[in-house]
């Protein structure tokens, strides 16, 4: 399967899955989405790939998730809960960094197989988190504002579409544009980090707009756990 039919396809399957969260355990399924989903953008961004000719990180989708996640949030719960739900992602971030760089100080065994990629992977979460972290904070307080914003606007419940959109795409730019630079110059061409950040903002503002059916969908489910 090409990346990008298996692009297309996580999408949907990511989508869906927050969907399904949202079903079997109401608000504290979005949540848990929130906590693990914050963890696991910042595995995948270490992953670069090719999509449609262009140099792109993986973690896009699941970035984009959180972003779906916080509207649907703000939708039916309100701005006060949508806080809570960038504070848990924030939390959940900094817990793991501080975790994982404690667990790579151990000494392995000499037949030890994990290590080294275990090193390799969270030897980069460090500074990936830093841009993370200070874009994912600054973004994601920017989207919930102005979320709650247009939909204050237009109390009548009306465009739906435009505030999820609207908000997620204007955060998005920002967050591209502190965590990019941040986390990969220096590290990889400077022509390298020009087209990640064109291809990681284009990829995120087609995530966008591919979850929108998904936050009409969640707002009409009635979950079986009430909370």
């Amino acid at each position: 399967m090409s990346n990008e039919l298996l692009w297309v396809s996580w999408i949907i399957i990511n989508f869906i899955m927050i969907t399904i969260s949202y079903k079997l355990f109401g608000k504290t399924g979005l949540f848990i989405w929130i906590a693990f989903g914050t963890v696991l953008a910042n595995i995948q961004v270490t992953k670069n790939i090719e999509l449609f000719g262009f140099e792109a990180t993986l973690g896009n989708i699941m970035y984009g998730t959180l972003f779906l996640v916080t509207d649907s949030i703000g939708e039916m719960f309100g701005y006060e809960e949508s806080k809570k739900a960038v504070k848990i992602g924030f939390f959940t971030l900094i817990s793991t960094v501080i975790i994982m760089q404690i667990a790579l100080v151990f000494t392995p065994t000499v037949w030890d197989e994990g290590h080294a990629a275990l090193n390799y992977t969270f030897g980069l979460i460090p500074r990936i988190a830093l841009g993370s972290i200070i874009a994912y904070l600054i973004s994601q307080f920017l989207d919930i504002n102005l979320f709650i914003r247009i939909k204050n606007r237009f109390p009548d419940n009306k465009y739906l579409w435009l505030r999820n959109n609207g908000s997620t795409i204007i955060s998005q730019l920002i967050d591209t544009l502190i965590f990019v630079p941040i986390a990969f110059l220096g590290v990889y061409d400077f022509s390298i980090v020009v087209s990640i950040f064109f291809t990681t903002y284009l990829f995120k503002v087609l995530v966008a707009f591919a979850d929108t059916p998904f936050i009409y969908w969640i707002k009409k489910i009635k979950p079986l756990s009430e909370n």
